[in-house]
């Protein structure tokens, strides 16, 4: 079914002729720039980045530039958000018409699909995981056909597992929507990224993150893979200036220190090995999911009562108790080695 697939069937009417914006930026980057009532002066303080006076590129040249040569993917399949919930927004945006058409989630998962798809005031459809925490397939495919975007995190949030590589192609082959993976912890994992599939499924689109593995959650930045074509939508009904210049600097620099970000990667990994060896010997843990994050999800005898005590000793974990399949669970973020071992620590004193 994806050689069939047809973007334009499943785009909004009112945006498949969209005229975008058209910023003093698209027609020219440099000379004597008089044409963006920006102010000619540099702003007072101290900034490490010059030319904070002068709207960003609106296009993120020379970062989606970086991205493709780290990533591998060409510059044309890039799309850059505030944060991959940015993307998730437009995305929803772009496919579904208010009040009018219906989008997938597979709960227990990230939150934040369901709030935009409440924004936007689009149905949702559930698939839930299987107690393993894997996809129903078949529940899937059936339910698929109701459906303009599904969304699949892997590896997964709360449940810190990736999907099983082979149902993800069985699926994206036998759907005709969009097929949203958000490899935000990608880089913690065990599998490869499916951005090598990009060019065999034109309904694939991934989401990642500098936020996890490269610890520049403050800067929000957020990337989607996808066709050149959902790209260039993208771009269309995207705020013009969506990415500002500090972020576009900062990300830049990041992505010249690539060596130091995957020594970083092997410690938490490293890291986390150790802290789920040290939570097994603990009385108080009824089991630890396998991760492929960096994090843990951890069944206690009494979850409600070690957040609260943790709490009350100023370490705050996530209680994911109240989601399907994770009752008594709290799910844990692997920290320093001093934070890792406090937290076991204060949980042997519990």
């Amino acid at each position: 079914m994806a050689d069939s697939f047809n973007l334009l069937s499943l785009v909004r009417p009112n945006l498949r002729d969209l005229k975008p914006y058209r910023s003093a930026r698209d027609d020219f980057k440099e000379g004597m720039l008089l044409d963006a009532n920006e102010n000619p002066y540099e702003p007072f303080g101290e900034n490490e980045t010059t030319g904070l006076n002068r709207y960003p590129d609106p296009h993120f040249t020379a970062l989606r530039d970086a991205i493709s040569s780290y990533r591998n993917v060409k510059p044309e399949h890039i799309f850059l958000g505030n944060g991959s919930d940015e993307a998730i927004d437009l995305l929803i945006r772009l496919v579904c018409e208010p009040g009018k058409d219906a989008l997938m989630i597979t709960p227990p998962t990230y939150g934040m699909y369901k709030v935009s798809a409440d924004i936007h005031n689009v149905t949702i459809v559930k698939s839930t995981l299987k107690p393993d925490f894997s996809l129903d397939k078949s529940d899937i495919l059936e339910k698929s056909k109701d459906v303009k975007i599904i969304f699949l995190c892997s590896p997964n949030n709360p449940t810190s597992n990736s999907f099983d590589s082979e149902e993800l192609n069985e699926i994206l082959n036998n759907v005709n929507c969009l097929v949203v993976v958000d490899e935000a912890y990608i880089d913690f994992s065990s599998k490869a990224s499916l951005t090598p599939l990009l060019d065999s499924y034109p309904n694939l689109v991934i989401l990642q993150t500098l936020s996890k593995a490269f610890g520049l959650a403050g800067i929000r930045l957020g990337m989607a893979f996808g066709s050149e074509e959902i790209i260039q939508y993208l771009m269309k009904i995207k705020p013009p200036y969506n990415i500002n210049a500090l972020t576009q600097q900062i990300a830049l620099n990041a992505f010249k220190s690539v060596d130091k970000v995957a020594e970083r990667i092997s410690s938490i990994l490293e890291s986390r090995k150790k802290l789920e060896s040290e939570l097994a010997e603990l009385p108080s843990v009824l089991k630890i999911h396998p991760s492929d994050a960096n994090f843990l999800l951890v069944q206690f005898k009494d979850a409600d009562g070690t957040y609260q005590k943790l709490a009350e000793k100023g370490i705050i974990v996530r209680n994911r108790s109240n989601q399907l399949h994770c009752e008594g669970c709290l799910r844990i973020t692997v920290g320093t080695e001093e934070e890792n071992s406090q937290l076991i620590s204060t949980l042997k004193s519990l």
